[in-house]
């Protein structure tokens, strides 16, 4: 059993799946800027999780970085334009439950990620579930990595007892550099990770465990 008082949560295989409509509005995307390249689920799947940056830094395929960046931001556009617009509900099975119970047990929660700006509200607006958290970071919001907007919110919310909820091992990497607990969401994308203080193979197990 885990005592805190903030859980922080991760969004991409965590908290939701979006990588198969993603694949499509990738592919869009690099249409229009006139490459012949294919990203599949299981490519976003290897990169999320990392900032956008680094995401265009090693997929979108153009020596000038200048395109590679503007390919990248049209990616958002569309992969934000075509989630707006799905019907389909691509949260964890059992995920308002779970953060109901968090919240009827005391626990706060908040929302890290080096996701876009905006997609975290849009996970509120089309989830609803915005009435659960007390704050969120995002790396397209401020520019810093993860471990820094850790430090950040755990810093301005007053946090004393934080842990975070995350699938990949550059979610515990940075959990390590902010002197966070890791809990390995391993439903998630990643396939191991080098230490957590708590495993869950469902997210539904998280009530339970803290």
């Amino acid at each position: 059993m885990i005592k805190t008082d903030g859980i922080i949560f991760d969004m991409d295989g965590t908290i939701w799946d979006n990588t198969p409509l993603f694949a499509q509005s990738w592919n869009k995307a690099a249409k229009m800027m006139g490459y012949d390249t294919t990203f599949t689920k299981e490519t976003l799947m290897a990169e999320f999780g990392k900032t956008m940056q680094d995401i265009a830094d090693d997929i979108i395929p153009d020596e000038d970085p200048e395109k590679r960046y503007k390919t990248l931001k049209l990616c958002e556009e569309v992969e934000m334009d075509d989630l707006r617009k799905s019907p389909e509900d691509t949260c964890y099975e059992g995920l308002e439950d779970t953060l109901k119970a968090l919240v009827d047990k005391g626990i706060k929660l908040y929302v890290v990620s080096n996701c876009q700006s905006g997609y975290i509200e849009l996970y509120f607006e089309k989830s609803g579930h915005g009435k659960y958290f007390t704050n969120i970071l995002c790396y397209g919001d401020n520019g810093l990595g993860k471990a820094d907007n850790l430090k950040k919110l755990i810093e301005e919310n007053n946090i004393k007892a934080p842990v975070y909820v995350g699938d990949i091992q550059g979610d515990k990497n940075a959990c390590d550099a902010a002197g966070v607990p890791f809990i390995w969401a391993a439903y998630g994308y990643g396939e191991s990770v080098d230490s957590y203080v708590a495993k869950i193979d469902d997210i539904k197990e998280l009530k339970e465990l803290v």
